[in-house]
């Protein structure tokens, strides 16, 4: 039984969705007026992380993140570069998804733009107004938040204690001027200024308030009630607790039954901020570093606590990542290279057995992962089951009767990495030669072609004949060359194999 910590009950609750065997899931998107940086990444990181999970453990998921494509800080962008709002949205959504692609994000399976559900919003309005929730003062529309007596829940916010209106909903509209009835009112839809987008609804040109776009399109995609609505820490408060109350007075029933929020990431301990020069976007990072390190870092700690992005730690989960990668190609090493000659595999480990090993990592994994979704925990779990099989394999040889329990050794961590959504297959170790290997096969095997994996292949033919010819030099030359690119060679009965530094 999963178990998901949910904000709004501060408590984890088992997960029931409201049809069996189906998850609907909304996750906020990014408003989109500039790149996204790497404390966004992490919330999208870890909800991608969830999906992956429900899906691998049967659910039929239903995944929508929406795209904000008209605000304030959108308008504020385009004015500044002298280009229209659209433009600027436009170009900030390309590079969103291209950003997500690259992190290894799979794309959502509907990804609804406000600007093109602004009937849906309109619609919501008038159901409020309707109702008595909302009014209309010269253009603009409010939602009375005291026309909803739940409000504060989500937050566990006593609405009495806001008495003088909390700053950032005083700032939502027009403030104190006397256009709101209470301070703690927020807008739902606003009247158009000049050089703002705009859109004809009831109440003349504006647009949609913000709160309201992410109620609009997750009832119209999803339904209600939500089975996962998710988001940052940060915007729990107002975004989230407003969305609870339009959507609820407007329906009259459960907006969400979960309610998930990622935590926090700083920067060497320090809150990530502009001021602080420590500011950092996703696709600057992942210029310096595989997506896959990335996402082994986000994966270490647990997606509500706080994460400490730092190059040290990157460089850990580097090193982690390393390991992994080099038990995978082990295995596929000795699965795809059968020792005819080799006795009957026998432990070094008193009571080892493949079948076992394997079971029990499923459940370690899964453990975890239903315990909300503990993915430090799995990566124990696997990390766990590499070190039984490393020792339990020892330098064994390996005939045919074998190929199928080392085969098994790998798929599973295959299986379960990408449940994390790191690719560790075998694959890629076909395209991790740098192209440094080819300068070192020229230098000291005479190599004249261009394909690293060709030069790998000349190196250690290189490196045969050197030691057949006792030329320690070459051999050596070789070794080292290959060590100071990230590489070891290691000699099996089956022939010599370049594999990466463990």
């Amino acid at each position: 039984m999963i178990r998901i910590y949910d904000t709004q009950a501060r408590a984890k609750r088992d997960f029931v969705p409201a049809r069996e065997g189906k998850v609907g899931m909304y996750v906020c998107g990014p408003t989109v007026y500039n790149y996204i940086h790497i404390g966004n990444a992490r919330t999208f990181i870890s909800f991608d992380t969830v999906r992956r999970y429900l899906e691998w453990s049967g659910y039929d998921v239903t995944f929508v993140q929406n795209v904000t494509d008209v605000d304030d800080k959108i308008i504020t962008k385009a004015n500044e570069e002298g280009r229209t709002a659209a433009e600027v949205a436009a170009e900030y959504t390309e590079a969103f998804i291209a950003d997500m692609r690259a992190a290894g994000v799979k794309d959502p399976d509907i990804r609804p733009k406000a600007t093109e559900e602004i009937d849906e919003m309109i619609k919501l309005v008038e159901t409020l107004i309707e109702k008595g929730h909302a009014y209309e003062v010269e253009g603009d529309v409010y939602f009375s938040v005291r026309s909803f007596p739940e409000y504060g829940k989500l937050s566990n916010r006593n609405i009495d204690e806001m008495e003088g209106g909390h700053r950032e909903l005083r700032a939502d509209g027009k403030g104190l001027e006397d256009r709101k009835r209470d301070p703690l009112d927020f807008a739902v839809w606003k009247a158009a200024k000049p050089g703002e987008p705009s859109w004809e609804s009831p109440w003349g040109q504006g647009r949609p308030g913000w709160h309201i776009e992410c109620s609009a399109m997750s009832r119209k995609y999803l339904g209600m009630p939500l089975d996962i609505h998710g988001g940052g820490a940060d915007l729990a408060f107002p975004h989230h607790e407003n969305e609870i109350a339009q959507s609820e007075a407007a329906c009259g029933c459960t907006f969400s039954n979960y309610w998930m929020h990622g935590g926090m990431l700083q920067i060497n301990s320090e809150k990530m901020s502009k001021s602080l020069g420590n500011f950092l976007l996703l696709r600057d990072v992942l210029k310096e570093c595989d997506a896959r390190v990335l996402r082994m870092l986000m994966m270490q700690t647990h997606y509500r606590s706080p994460l400490d992005f730092s190059k040290e730690r990157l460089d850990e989960a580097g090193a982690s990542l390393g390991r992994l990668c080099c038990c995978i190609d082990r295995m596929d090493w000795l699965a795809s290279h059968p020792d005819e000659n080799a006795p009957a595999f026998v432990p070094e480990t008193e009571g080892f057995t493949f079948e076992k090993a394997v079971k029990n990592v499923r459940e370690a994994f899964a453990a975890s992962m239903d315990d909300d979704f503990n993915t430090a925990g799995a990566l124990g779990a696997i990390f766990g089951f590499v070190g039984e099989v490393n020792a339990a394999l020892g330098t064994a040889t390996f005939g045919p009767a074998d190929v199928a329990n080392l085969e098994s050794v790998r798929d599973v961590i295959i299986e379960l990495m990408g449940v994390l959504g790191i690719d560790v297959a075998p694959a890629k170790a076909e395209v991790a030669y740098p192209a440094e290997v080819v300068d070192l096969a020229r230098e000291v095997a005479g190599f004249e072609g261009e394909d690293a994996a060709e030069a790998v292949d000349a190196l250690l033919e290189a490196r045969a004949d050197a030691r057949a010819e006792k030329n320690w030099a070459v051999a050596d030359a070789v070794r080292d060359g290959l060590c100071g690119l990230g590489f070891t060679i290691e000699d099996t009965p089956q022939g010599a194999k370049v594999s990466y530094s463990c």
